[in-house]
């Protein structure tokens, strides 16, 4: 039997968008000993095919790493089959807050070194000395208190678009490179409350360990990240203190928490919190746009990658290994370009 799935995207999203049957999109993530990361993976790609779930899963000798969606009419099925899985059993789903279910258009399992690139030496600290789980009653009770640090450990370009109330927001492009500038951030502060968050909880996991081992005391970590968070602070009716929109990994790059729009359109100005990527594949850079952009620009960055992507496919293949797009201006970190250089 096939392991992997072969079949043009563009065929398989169509296929997705015409099937009327309901999906969830959920996350899980649970570090674990796996001992033979690839026999894992390739039982884990059978026993999800055969349910026909979709999604991207990583899978390392350290656990999983899934963002996946599950038809309903298959939900007990899968968790029957997660159950019959030593290291998923009774691990947290975090469901999406708002969602199609048309997040994912195949099923994706590669094998990592790890399930997040931290680039943490995991024989050098204790991984399992993690920090204390919060839920969104006890976050929002420590947040309001005079000694507590509230930080976001995700990217720039998660945080642009949405984040908690008075957070650190490190102007970062890769959760590696977000632990010595968190920890030179929070040098004088190693006996106040430290609370960190991320999307779905799986970089808190891993941070909170590392931060306990370099010093600090009270380290805290909001349990199932910002999706579980929202999820209880609308049950239980209490203060949502999430500004604006939470990014997430999947075609849909983000869901309403707030109705606040914290961000800009990178190519305008205008109030917009859409990331999107560059429609021409040379660039494919994530950036945020708004609708009046996208349809100017064509769904890409610049002036300069709208006529590329104009032109024939066999003209494009022969300049692009001699062409720099405009796209490069735009990174994961703070947006810094100037927004003329985007007409050019």
């Amino acid at each position: 039997m096939r392991l992997y799935n072969k079949v043009d995207k563009e065929v398989l999203k169509q296929k997705i968008q015409e099937d009327s049957r309901s999906r969830v999109t959920l996350s899980f993530y649970q570090y674990a000993n796996i001992s033979d990361a690839a026999a894992f993976r390739d039982e884990l790609f059978l026993k999800f095919d055969a349910l026909e779930i979709l999604g991207r899963i990583y899978v390392s000798q350290e656990g999983v790493n899934a963002q996946i969606s599950v038809l309903e009419e298959q939900w007990s099925k899968f968790l029957d089959c997660m159950q019959g899985i030593n290291c998923l059993q009774d691990v947290r789903l975090n469901k999406a807050i708002e969602d199609d279910g048309k997040s994912f258009w195949k099923l994706k399992i590669k094998v990592r070194n790890k399930i997040v690139a931290d680039g943490l030496d995991d024989q050098s600290f204790d991984v399992t000395n993690k920090g204390k789980h919060l839920n969104a009653e006890h976050f929002n009770a420590l947040a309001d208190q005079e000694d507590t640090i509230i930080v976001d450990m995700r990217n720039h370009y998660e945080s642009e678009v949405g984040h908690f109330k008075g957070a650190i927001t490190p102007d970062v492009e890769t959760f590696r490179e977000s632990l010595p500038i968190v920890e030179d951030l929070l040098a004088d502060h190693k006996d106040k409350n430290i609370v960190m968050y991320c999307t779905g909880g799986i970089r808190c996991e891993k941070a909170s360990a590392y931060f306990k081992h370099k010093g600090f005391e009270k380290v805290h970590q909001l349990e199932g990240g910002i999706i579980e968070y929202a999820r209880q602070a609308k049950a239980l009716g209490i203060e949502n203190k999430f500004v604006g929109k939470n990014f997430v990994f999947d075609d849909r790059l983000g869901e309403k928490i707030s109705e606040d729009t914290i961000s800009m359109c990178h190519q305008c100005g205008a109030p917009s919190d859409d990331h999107t990527n560059c429609a021409n594949d040379a660039c494919h850079i994530l950036f945020i746009q708004c609708p009046a952009c996208n349809s100017k620009y064509e769904n890409t960055c610049s002036i300069k990658c709208m006529e590329f992507n104009q032109l024939p496919k066999e003209t494009q293949d022969e300049r692009k290994p001699f062409e720099e797009f405009n796209g490069t201006k735009f990174g994961k970190g703070r947006y810094k370009a100037h927004r003329k250089d985007h007409q050019l």
